[in-house]
């Protein structure tokens, strides 16, 4: 009854609608837009928001829109990436969403290989690899599957890239508007809503990392700031306390990806000397002394975890 009502409804819609924040990408927008424009799938409106550069970003997506109908700009002042995307979302009509970076560039089959897994195998959710992490094998998960394997971050990453969402899925959640981090608030609480992911591994997304990323601090870790690090640690405890309430049988290991978390960031403010996230660090440490036993005998813990561990937490 489900699958008749979903068909019924998406009878003359739109099928894709990708969304794609720009903000002062001059130099790099226009392989984005045309890696978008050059897919092999067709059926798709193309949301780029215009997130008030001050180059001409904006401009040469309003470019690109006069030649390809299938393109709207939206032109707003400056925001974080989350008011950005929820712009983009607001405006969403398709039956899917889609949400790539402006930096980043997709493969020609991007659109028709995600929208091919999650209507083929009746998921909510498809995903595919990165060229930063790519496996030829495909599993069809459970929303409380994929979560853990998300969070493991080995097959795939928090980022809402490389997955494409039922937009019903999505319709009623938003990104947070308030502050630094974009992804890791809302991802996991839109795979909860889930019947099935549908995942395989092959790269069709590649990420372009540099400084200049949002997120450039958790690959240069001298990046970081206190204030990034307590939104962090914020909304990870945030995430452990709503995921164990919704999958109780999981708990332990959400609690385990927090403090991995926690002892990871012990460590790289530790190797680097970032003197002014020392007081966190203390904070930290008190806490995974405080559950030291539970996470050495957790099951989940790696060895190098147990070292930093033996190492720093006394």
């Amino acid at each position: 009854m489900e699958q008749r009502k979903r068909a019924v409804e998406s009878v003359g819609r739109l099928k894709i609608s990708v969304i794609m924040l720009t903000y002062n990408r001059e130099v790099l927008v226009r392989r984005a837009i045309k890696g978008v424009l050059d897919q092999t799938f067709k059926d798709f409106e193309y949301i780029i928001v215009d997130n008030g550069s001050t180059d001409r970003s904006g401009a040469i997506a309003d470019e690109y829109a006069a030649k390809d109908s299938r393109i709207r700009v939206i032109h707003r002042e400056r925001g974080n990436i989350g008011s950005g995307r929820n712009a983009g979302l607001e405006s969403a009509t398709g039956e899917y969403i889609a949400f790539i970076d402006d930096d980043d560039f997709v493969e020609p089959d991007f659109l028709e290989f995600l929208y091919n897994l999650i209507t083929e195998n009746e998921a909510d959710v498809s995903i595919c690899g990165a060229t930063d992490k790519i496996f030829d094998e495909k599993r069809i998960m459970t929303a409380e599957e994929a979560i853990v394997e998300m969070l493991w971050r080995k097959r795939f990453n928090v980022q809402f890239p490389t997955k494409m969402f039922r937009h019903e899925l999505i319709k009623n959640l938003r990104f947070s508007e308030d502050n630094k981090y974009d992804d890791i608030e809302l991802i996991y609480k839109v795979l909860a809503g889930a019947g099935h992911v549908a995942y395989h591994g092959l790269a069709k997304y590649t990420f372009v990392r540099h400084e200049a990323n949002n997120s450039a601090w958790t690959t240069n870790h001298q990046l970081l700031d206190k204030e990034t690090l307590a939104e962090y640690l914020w909304v990870y405890r945030e995430r452990t306390e709503w995921l164990s309430a919704k999958f109780h049988g999981s708990a332990a290991i959400f609690r385990y990806f927090e403090h991995s978390f926690m002892i990871s960031m012990v460590e790289k403010i530790s190797r680097y000397s970032i003197a002014e996230c020392f007081d966190r660090r203390s904070l930290m440490i008190k806490e995974l002394a405080e559950c030291r036993d539970t996470f050495m005998n957790c099951g989940y813990a790696l060895d190098f975890e147990k070292e930093w561990m033996e190492q720093y937490v006394r």
